[in-house]
């Protein structure tokens, strides 16, 4: 597809700012929401541009802030996406739910993210740190420099290229799925996706393991075993419903933080944890 034939003047500009501003995606990263500000600031320029008045462009922030984390190099993919789906949902307020917009995007930010960490970290920088260190110890200058070039030069156009692929393609799919009326199903499935890519991202990233072992008569008994039997990986589910039932609540996500780091501080200084 053409993308000559698809984006205006004001396209073209607007693909710029959205590439130039996904830099500091990582800049205010964080464990609540990941990357979820540096987001917003990326999708500023497509809010200002299709959101007409301030409560539009706070509740477009708002979608925004929610929790995102990929691969920087192709996160542009799914800000041009979600710059395009704001396009849709401005053009047509009363076809599109825009939680869609936030379901697609946290769908698609966990197998865009492993093809990201495979090409990027497992395959460019594991090529440009060998060249780059086979020069380096031979006492050349430009072993660091090609280690940059190496690395860099791919990531810049592989990083615009994502920019207007998920502007243009995604208008497009869009296009397609209102044409056809499976915008209703395409919101189910994302969001179903979603909360998956959610749960994943709590079974991988909660720890919590007891370590109470005692002896009754011969036999060794591990509490952490018995755990495991009834189900894996049910303490970190239960502190995870537990931070989510606070957080509904309207406890302060710095009170949550400290408790969790009290909790784990005290356990482990009594020998629960």
């Amino acid at each position: 597809m053409s993308t000559k034939q698809t984006m205006t003047a004001e396209d073209k500009s607007l693909v710029r700012k959205l590439f130039w501003r996904s830099f500091p995606l990582e800049g205010s990263f964080n464990f609540e929401k990941m990357q979820a500000l540096g987001f917003a600031f990326a999708m500023f320029p497509a809010i200002k541009r299709f959101c007409k008045t301030k409560e539009e462009q706070a509740a477009a922030l708002k979608r925004h802030t929610q929790i995102f984390n990929t691969t920087p190099h192709i996160s542009t993919f799914l800000i041009g996406l979600a710059a395009s789906m704001e396009k849709k949902y401005a053009e047509n307020p009363d076809k599109m739910d825009p939680s869609t917009i936030n379901a697609v995007k946290v769908s698609l930010m966990g197998p865009l993210a492993g093809i990201g960490d495979s090409f990027f970290w497992g395959t460019f920088r594991v090529i440009a740190t060998g060249v780059g260190i086979s020069l380096a110890q031979q006492g050349s200058i430009l072993g660091p420099i090609i280690f940059l070039l190496m690395f860099n030069i791919p990531h810049l156009i592989i990083r615009y290229l994502c920019t207007v692929w998920g502007y243009t393609l995604g208008d497009k799919f869009l296009q397609s799925t209102y044409e056809s009326g499976l915008i209703g199903n395409l919101s189910k499935i994302a969001t179903v996706i979603g909360l998956t890519t959610v749960g994943a991202m709590i079974s991988s990233m909660v720890s919590m393991q007891v370590s109470f072992t005692t002896t009754i008569g011969q036999m060794d008994f591990v509490l952490q075993d018995i755990l495991d039997q009834v189900m894996p990986g049910l303490l970190p589910l239960t502190l995870t419903l537990v931070v989510f039932a606070l957080i509904r609540k309207g406890v302060k996500i710095n009170y949550i933080i400290l408790g969790v780091f009290a909790l784990g501080l005290i356990g482990t200084l009594v020998g629960i944890f």
